[in-house]
């Protein structure tokens, strides 16, 4: 820390930081490698980024931070749906639906390969939100992995290569509607025709597709397990499918209330389907459809006497309870991209690619750079506040493809979601499928990159086909 102290000193005010922008993420990054602890290792690169800025007030400058990010409309909404989401999924477990929809599932998957297909498979169906997929689907599926001898580091993996990459293909979701909004702010489209355009860039979404390609050949068992992902899945079939460490949240099963499998699916099935339906009736927000889907849920279990009023309350709270982790974790997330952009790291990054810019190459070079930043801060929809006012005059001045440059920055984003370890993706996906953030992003990544350099490459062949 006291070399970030001294760069402080070096640093001539009014002056850009320039590579000293990039430090604290790499600081990140290689306390994160070591310690395999997210929150510890965000810490450090905050106190690191703090220092850089100004050494003298580091305490003041933890305080503003966090009060800036607590107040902010965004985090408030992550850490009201998180905990909605936690108490409504801990509901339909204790009510017994998520045990009842596991069983009905057993009784026609016969496979190990139809397992994970199946995973993929409910991974697409629920498009409309990363975090409804993240938390819905591996609860619905632990029980299910587990029998097949899956590792819960597979299972993070299958549900978060259909979170975010599949929520950016498809127009009805939260992703779609807050990308279109920034298009028109921007200027890449006419008022009221930002969704048009996004539309337009689906097919150039090549991350999303990538992605799922590679999730669906790993499913079906073409392209196999190595790197971290084949020590776990060793674990797994030697019959520990839940890593070291870890946890168990269940509960005593053996005191549900009993029900027709039938009901079981139904209780199950009607919470899911108000949660969608709801949040596509107030303009796809989660937060709204969570709220409806859990007072929808209340009743229909207390209406069957499955659970009292005051178990219902604890479950909600208890729910609250397991996301305060994941919560804290998102939240330091946001403090370190405060940082980046206080340190203007968006702008080094862009400015330093500029020079190698060029008409054919601006949509892999965006997707690149954009990529590298919404990793490093773990903010798929933060950065692109601050790089959409770069990259679109770019692409006007340039007189490139708009829906390949849009198609390129929503790749980026979706791959900085899937493969950063402290990004709000990876952690509910690792939290809902009971592994550690770190022991999710390292079994991950190699196949994350697969999927990137897939993108690259399609983009650069793009880019030339459409200059």
């Amino acid at each position: 820390m006291a070399f970030f102290a001294y760069l402080s000193t070096q640093h001539v005010d009014g002056e850009p930081y320039g590579f000293y922008s990039l430090l604290p993420a790499m600081l990140i990054l290689c306390v994160a490698v070591i310690t395999k602890k997210p929150l510890e290792s965000i810490f450090a690169g905050i106190i690191a980024g703090l220092l850089l800025l100004d050494p003298s007030n580091v305490v003041s400058g933890l305080g503003d931070l966090s009060m800036s990010v607590v107040m902010d409309e965004t985090i408030a909404w992550i850490v009201l749906v998180c905990g909605m989401m936690g108490g409504l999924i801990n509901m339909l477990e204790r009510g017994g639906s998520v045990l009842s929809f596991g069983e009905l599932l057993a009784k026609r998957i016969k496979t190990k390969r139809g397992t994970m297909l199946t995973t993929c498979s409910l991974g697409i169906m629920v498009f409309i939100d990363d975090y409804l997929n993240s938390l819905a689907v591996s609860a619905s599926m632990k029980s299910l992995t587990d029998r097949y001898k899956i590792s819960r580091e597979k299972l993070a993996f299958l549900v978060d290569s259909t979170a975010a990459p599949v929520c950016i293909l498809v127009p009805v979701s939260t992703w779609a509607v807050y990308f279109a909004a920034l298009l028109e702010e921007n200027g890449a489209a006419a008022e009221g025709k930002g969704m048009s355009l996004y539309i337009e860039a689906i097919p150039y979404m090549v991350y999303g597709w990538a992605a799922l390609l590679v999730v669906f050949l790993v499913a079906l068992g073409i392209l196999g397990d190595f790197g971290e992902m084949k020590q776990t899945e060793q674990r797994a079939q030697a019959g520990q499918p839940i890593p070291d460490g870890i946890q168990q949240d269940g509960f005593d099963t053996s005191k549900l209330k009993k029900t027709a499998p039938i009901i079981g699916l139904l209780n199950f099935l009607l919470p899911m389907a108000v949660l969608v339906a709801a949040s596509v009736y107030y303009d796809i927000d989660l937060l709204l459809g969570a709220l409806v889907a859990s007072i929808f849920t209340m009743v229909l279990y207390f209406w069957q006497r499955l659970l009292s009023f005051a178990q219902l309350v604890d479950a909600m709270l208890d729910g609250f309870k397991v996301m305060l982790h994941p919560i804290a974790v998102v939240c330091a997330g946001f403090m370190v991209k405060e940082i980046n952009d206080q340190l203007g790291l968006t702008p080094y990054i862009i400015d330093s690619l500029t020079p190698f810019l060029s008409k054919e190459m601006l949509p892999a070079l965006v997707f690149a750079s954009m990529a590298m930043v919404v990793f490093a801060t773990g903010s798929s929809w933060g950065v692109f506040v601050v790089s959409l006012p770069i990259v679109i005059p770019m692409a006007i001045s340039m007189d490139m493809s708009m829906p390949l440059t849009v198609g390129a920055l929503l790749s980026a984003s979706a791959f900085g979601s899937h493969a950063c370890f402290f990004s709000d993706s990876t952690v509910l996906s690792s939290q809902g499928s009971g592994c550690t953030p770190m022991q999710h992003a390292l079994t991950q990544i190699p196949y994350a990159l697969i999927g990137a350099v897939i993108a690259f490459i399609c983009l650069v062949t793009l880019g030339f086909m459409l200059a």
